[in-house]
């Protein structure tokens, strides 16, 4: 079985565009599906950009950037994105029937032996592959990656019986050539394995705030000085392995009743939504963003997340 080569994008937006940067840095030709030519521009930009910072913190050349960029073809027509493609992932919106009617779509157009991924994290698989050939499902998975995907190492990769293991380690193999780091998700569940870690450590969050136990500068620094400090380079069950299983046992007991266990997301959300602070990108949610100041913020984060890639790659 031969390895991928042939990548084509749907989608050019905050996730699509990172992973179009992600296999043009390695040498892939990359052809993106967008036909809103705005967002095209925006997403070159934001490349664009996005490079220029990995050359000024030497992750690459800078003379490698045009070179980068050119291995990147915006598409406004989806038959000639795909045409020849052995791989597709998706990154539109999160919607079902967007998602379905885009699979059924591919199905159509694509080649037989080509690999359809969807990078969501909260949709079914069966429920938007719902429609394609029977032959096709075997050669359709979920690949998800984090935001920011061209930073972030992790990809999730769907095991869910209908992909045989051959073309599951093809995929494997063209992922850890692009650095990432995949894990195999056994059980077909909202939110995969990532995902519902981050919730679950929301939630307790959101209700520290909510119940007045600490400010948010100071709840998020006992994150990052306390438990993610140790999650950057180890594992919650090697964590619990190295403490001892008994005293993680007891001091469950003793925390577990007392620790939030709401089943829909935080009333605060909801009222900073209602205020219009929705983060950064209204400029205050928990914290404040100066307008002038909000491009940098992101920057800030991007050579904090380099940095620790850095890091990581030496463990």
């Amino acid at each position: 079985m031969t390895e991928i080569r042939d990548i084509a994008i749907i989608g050019a937006g905050t996730m699509g565009h990172g992973i179009a940067e992600t296999f043009a840095r390695f040498g892939y030709e990359v052809r993106v599906y967008e036909k809103f030519r705005a967002t095209q521009e925006k997403a070159l930009a934001s490349i664009a950009e996005e490079l220029g910072l990995l050359a000024e913190m030497g992750r690459i050349e800078t003379a490698s950037i045009d070179q980068i960029l050119g291995r990147i073809t915006f598409c406004e027509d989806l038959a000639s994105t795909v045409k020849g493609s052995d791989f597709v992932i998706e990154a539109i919106p999160e919607d079902i029937g967007m998602k379905r009617d885009l699979f059924r779509a591919l199905d159509a157009l694509c080649d037989p032996g080509t690999i359809l991924a969807s990078n969501t994290s909260s949709l079914d698989l069966f429920d938007m592959i719902d429609g394609v050939r029977p032959e096709r499902v075997k050669s359709c998975l979920i690949c998800h990656w984090y935001n920011p995907a061209h930073l972030v190492p992790l990809v999730e990769l769907s095991q869910f019986g209908n992909m045989p293991d051959d073309a599951l380690e093809r995929v494997e193999r063209l992922f850890t050539g692009i650095g990432k780091k995949t894990i195999r998700v056994l059980a077909n569940i909202p939110g995969l394995i990532a995902n519902r870690i981050q919730q679950g450590i929301a939630r307790e969050v959101f209700s520290l705030i909510e119940m007045g136990a600490a400010s948010p500068e100071d709840i998020d620094a006992a994150l990052k000085y306390g438990p993610a400090f140790r999650y950057a380079t180890t594992g919650q069950l090697e964590i619990a392995d190295f403490g001892g299983l008994d005293i993680w046992c007891t001091v469950g007991d003793n925390l577990l009743p007392a620790i939030s266990s709401a089943q829909k997301a935080s009333d605060l959300l909801r009222q900073k939504i209602a205020e219009n602070k929705l983060g950064l990108k209204t400029g205050e949610g928990f914290f404040a963003y100066a307008d002038d100041r909000r491009s940098q913020v992101t920057r800030d984060f991007h050579i904090r997340l380099i940095r620790q890639l850095a890091v990581t790659e030496q463990n």
